[in-house]
């Protein structure tokens, strides 16, 4: 199921197989969760699907990680670990290319780091791609996020209940969630035009209402972002 652990041998005899690249960011996510949070809930949407897509007869990998990303609104919190969007840009699109090269029918990038400009950056990467070629399933897009959490679609949900159920239903690590409720929603300071966590207000890079999460809300949650990544790879095939 993962291409880093098989061998060039075991890749050469793989058939009409998709390639599903994770892709996330190093950054903080409040005093309660991990830097690699948004990494970790791509990885995991990942292998999720795969087991789905195997249920409908296509055979799928999933290709190492990309864990930076385009962090800029993080910046001046320890921790945030950024790259400019021409360079996550152009690395995913060599990763696309070289997938596709040595047999792979598609390539997906799974992303959950919503962050605008590093969503541009990977939709980027594979404008210009023959159709069909390669996806990208993300739940920054209306058609995904309406299916999501209340908190989800109001936008509060940076380190909140949203991500730190996700995180629970992931078996990653989670600190103290006792952390006051908070309201700001990140969408509309984004569409105001605040550029960063402390100019938002968010002195501890978290909104939303962690306390409230669980491990059966993230479950819930990951049912509909695997539907999105199945979805996404189907529909290109299809093009295809």
């Amino acid at each position: 199921m993962k291409l880093g652990e098989l061998t060039y041998e075991e890749v050469a005899a793989l058939k009409d197989a998709v390639a599903i690249v994770p892709v996330g960011s190093v950054e903080p996510h409040g005093p309660h969760l991990p830097l690699h949070t948004d990494t970790l809930l791509s990885e995991t949407c990942a292998a999720r699907a795969v087991v789905e897509l195997t249920k409908k007869n296509v055979r799928a990998v999933i290709a190492p990680s990309v864990p930076y990303g385009v962090t800029d609104y993080a910046g001046g919190f320890a921790g945030a670990i950024g790259v400019p969007a021409p360079a996550l840009t152009a690395m995913l699109r060599g990763i696309a290319e070289k997938l596709l090269a040595s047999g792979f029918v598609h390539v997906c990038f799974v992303n959950n780091h919503l962050e605008p400009a590093h969503d541009a950056a990977v939709r980027a990467a594979i404008d210009g791609l023959p159709d069909g070629a390669a996806s990208v399933a993300c739940p920054l897009t209306r058609r995904w996020g309406r299916t999501l959490s209340d908190e989800f679609k109001r936008g509060d949900c940076h380190a909140g209940r949203y991500e730190t159920s996700l995180v629970m239903a992931a078996g990653g690590r989670v600190g103290d969630t006792a952390l006051p409720t908070l309201t700001t929603s990140l969408a509309e300071a984004i569409k105001s035009g605040k550029k960063t966590f402390a100019e938002i207000g968010l002195s501890r890079a978290y909104t939303g209402a962690p306390s409230e999460a669980t491990r059966e809300e993230g479950e819930s949650l990951y049912d509909r972002l695997t539907a999105m990544v199945v979805t996404e790879i189907e529909e290109a095939l299809a093009r295809r």
